[in-house]
């Protein structure tokens, strides 16, 4: 069995446990998600399978797309409503032109804080396990990207106001922490109250597959047929074919002219590359000064 599985992942269960379960449906090993998702948080969660395992590095980095529902007036500290309560600033009015200005503020790149709730390493352990402890200790702030926000809806006469946008971001990035630094920016306390995961590594919902569908499919023997091949999640990579000679000396490990490439690559970088046939060749690495394409990842 080869390729990606895309699960739509439910509340309640971890990224482990969702690869677990998928070990024992599909009765293999060899499966490794791209991108973990928090217990309550449900959504796209990418599985890769057999041979297809070897791409999961370059879709873990890919943009993600969430939908976030944000509860103004209340911090927690987990920074979500699965915590407890740690300021309550009863209620809260704020105006929906307020929130537009603060969701673009955040545009671009920023700087965020890991939480403490978060599976950071600090000296070798996990910050989630110091917070287990009691222990809060100082985090370094790292850069993240938001390409875009938009915002999708607004409960503004609650005695504590809720907003849900969508948002498409950097790996990454905490929609937690970007929810409590939204309250910030507009005076308040603010807490993530609901997380959906909408995209990752260009794949959607309508490319998901239920635990329980997946069993189904299992039992019947058409689960093969709802795999997707691993080049499907590598389209943010630039895509060349090359005559069969060349294929053949790539899948042999050698090197080979760039010129083999049409059209010609400049720039240097990684590449999916194909055979005459459309047949998925692998992942190479062109070197413009060296004049050369050498394989990196080969699949055919």
């Amino acid at each position: 069995m080869d390729g990606i599985l895309a699960v739509w992942k439910p509340a309640g269960w971890t990224s482990h446990d969702v690869v677990a379960k998928a070990r024992r449906l599909l009765r293999t090993r060899r499966i490794g998600h791209a991108g973990t998702l928090d217990p309550d948080v449900t959504g796209v969660l990418p599985l890769c399978i057999g041979r297809s395992t070897r791409v999961v590095e370059y879709m873990q980095h890919q943009p993600k797309s969430y939908e976030a529902v944000l509860q103004f007036g209340i911090a927690t500290d987990t920074e979500d409503l699965s915590g407890q309560v740690i300021e309550d600033a009863g209620p809260v009015s704020l105006s929906l032109e307020c929130i537009r200005e603060a969701l673009a503020s955040f545009a671009g790149e920023i700087e965020q804080t890991p939480p403490m709730y978060s599976a950071v390493k600090v000296n070798g352990k996990r910050l989630y396990e110091l917070a287990r402890e009691g222990k809060v200790v100082e985090r370094k702030a790292r850069k993240v990207t938001i390409f875009e926000t938009v915002l999708l809806a607004a409960e503004l006469e609650r005695p504590y106001p809720q907003i849900t946008f969508s948002v498409t971001c950097s790996s990454g990035t905490y929609i937690r922490t970007l929810c409590v630094d939204l309250g910030k920016a507009l005076g308040v306390p603010a807490a993530m109250a609901k997380l959906t995961r909408t995209s990752s590594a260009g794949l959607h919902e309508q490319d998901c597959l239920t635990l329980d569908e997946i069993e189904l499919l299992q039992e019947q023997g058409t689960i093969g047929d709802r795999l997707l091949p691993a080049d499907r999640a590598l389209a943010h990579m630039p895509a060349f074919t090359v005559d069969s000679s060349s294929g053949d000396r790539l899948l042999q490990g050698q090197k080979v002219k760039l010129d083999v490439l049409l059209p010609v690559a400049l720039e240097h970088g990684l590449c999916r590359l194909y055979n005459e046939s459309g047949l998925f060749l692998g992942i190479f690495q062109t070197i413009p000064e060296d004049g050369i394409v050498k394989p990196v990842k080969v699949f055919s």
